[in-house]
């Protein structure tokens, strides 16, 4: 298959008058893009080691070959977003396209970016061929949680433990399918249709079931000492583990006070279809 002609999303933001308020988002073109996307993933995640760096070359290479490199600019051809994936193969066969990173400028954050780059990505990830996208996040992170599985009405299909093959990098796997996904957003079963419980500090790490349904409380913010998140991430990583091995996935994130989140795990209506 031929690579994609490029693609161009248009997005309005709020701020009325604003020079930079309309925001455009569209496969990356030209070594100079690709740089810059390279370069504002490194400011953004604050990566220092060599060894996280990003090649340009490389994003080049993924858009004529399977993959992604999107970015959102600003009217004035300002880089404040950046995608990138690639064609994925399951052990089991199935085909995906693969959302290995995407990363916002802190100065565009809470302006719907991350929103257009994903949708981006399920652009060019459809003219390949592809019905399903794949990617991973941090299960300590509730705010991202809460985006995957209640703004875009994806799943968690899978816990991965040491997923980059060091301690720490515990990753919960989503699964988004593209055919129906404007459908789904709407009328998915979320955290607003099923009322959480009342799960505080006491229950972080538990597995709470009301009705078909598994409640799994975690910190709503990180936690910042090191022992604690390790702790907590070994609690969340047996209970998140129980609830999707049960036959279940992860469809939302509740923040039920300032402490507390948690996760809804609902039964997998994939498993009702085979």
């Amino acid at each position: 298959m031929m690579a994609p002609g490029l693609l161009t999303l248009t997005f309005e933001t709020p701020t009325a008058g604003d020079a930079s308020a309309t925001l455009s988002g569209r496969e990356l073109r030209g070594y100079e893009e690709f740089r810059a996307a390279a370069a504002l993933y490194v400011d953004v995640f604050q990566y220092r080691a060599p060894e996280f760096a990003l090649n340009p070359n490389l994003l080049s290479a993924l858009a004529q070959n399977g993959g992604s490199s999107v970015g959102v600019f600003t009217s004035h051809e300002e880089l404040v977003g950046f995608a990138y994936g690639f064609a994925g193969r399951d052990t089991d066969g199935t085909e995906f396209h693969y959302s290995q990173a995407a990363t916002v400028d802190p100065r565009f954050q809470g302006r719907g970016v991350g929103r257009m780059l994903k949708h981006l990505q399920a652009e060019v990830a459809e003219h390949w061929g592809h019905r399903t996208m794949r990617w991973t996040f941090d299960p300590l992170l509730a705010r991202n949680a809460h985006f995957n599985f209640d703004s875009l009405g994806a799943s968690g299909i899978a816990y991965l433990p040491d997923y980059y093959a060091r301690a720490g990098t515990d990753r919960i796997l989503v699964e988004w399918v593209l055919d129906d996904r404007g459908d789904r957003e709407q009328t998915r079963t979320s955290p607003s249709k099923r009322r959480a419980p009342a799960l505080g500090v006491h229950e972080w790490g538990e597995i709470e079931a009301v009705d078909d349904a598994l409640w799994i409380a975690f910190p709503a913010v990180p936690p910042v000492r090191t022992e604690v998140a390790s702790e907590m991430r070994s609690h969340l990583a047996a209970s998140l583990t129980t609830a999707i091995d049960s036959g279940r996935v992860l469809v939302g994130c509740t923040r039920i006070n300032d402490e507390t989140a948690a996760y809804l795990a609902v039964p997998d209506i994939r498993m009702e279809q085979r």
